[in-house]
């Protein structure tokens, strides 16, 4: 029981645009209190001594909230997310991935988006403090600070395939 209430649910505006993830003991919450609808459901019921309700995955908010989008967190877990854990140099994945600067520190580097990649231990080790167009590596993309739409499509697992088509997901036919 424990581990259905730690599931994700993807919180929608009444506009259907998406604002963010949350726990589930809150989606419940949110429903019950009748602030929010379920648009999309789990496999699982959730019950209690007096009722039984089907354990959300997408919720939509009831009235339109006015949300100021934040900035999404420089951080290594979300340039490891952003990158897919794949060097940016060699496609290696999921080894022990580390945080690179592509025009170092010592050459004037930031900590932007813009200048910080995954890379395997191997790639970073080799590339050293060189600037990328003498070091002989090239990147796979440029990197960039993701959008919040892509930063919550990261989140999708398997057994959430109901948020695709709100995440812009959905396969063609």
């Amino acid at each position: 029981m424990a581990a259905i209430l730690n599931r994700r649910v993807l919180v929608l505006n009444q506009s259907y645009e998406p604002l963010m993830i949350i726990g589930a003991k809150r989606a419940i919450i949110l429903v019950l209190n009748e602030k929010v609808e379920a648009v999309e459901n789990y496999r699982e019921n959730i019950h209690s001594a007096y009722l039984s309700l089907p354990l959300p995955s997408v919720i939509k908010l009831k009235y339109y909230a006015r949300v100021q989008r934040k900035n999404i967190v420089l951080s290594r877990k979300n340039i490891l997310k952003r990158d897919n854990h794949t060097c940016q140099y060699c496609r290696a994945k999921s080894v022990p991935m580390t945080i690179d600067h592509i025009k170092s520190k010592k050459h004037g580097g930031e900590d932007t988006w813009e200048n910080l990649v995954a890379a395997c231990v191997p790639c970073n080790t080799k590339k050293g403090n060189q600037p990328l167009n003498e070091s002989g590596f090239q990147l796979l993309k440029k990197p960039r600070k993701p959008t919040m739409i892509l930063h919550l499509q990261k989140y999708v697992k398997q057994f959430q395939s109901s948020w695709r088509p709100y995440l812009f997901m959905q396969e063609k036919n």
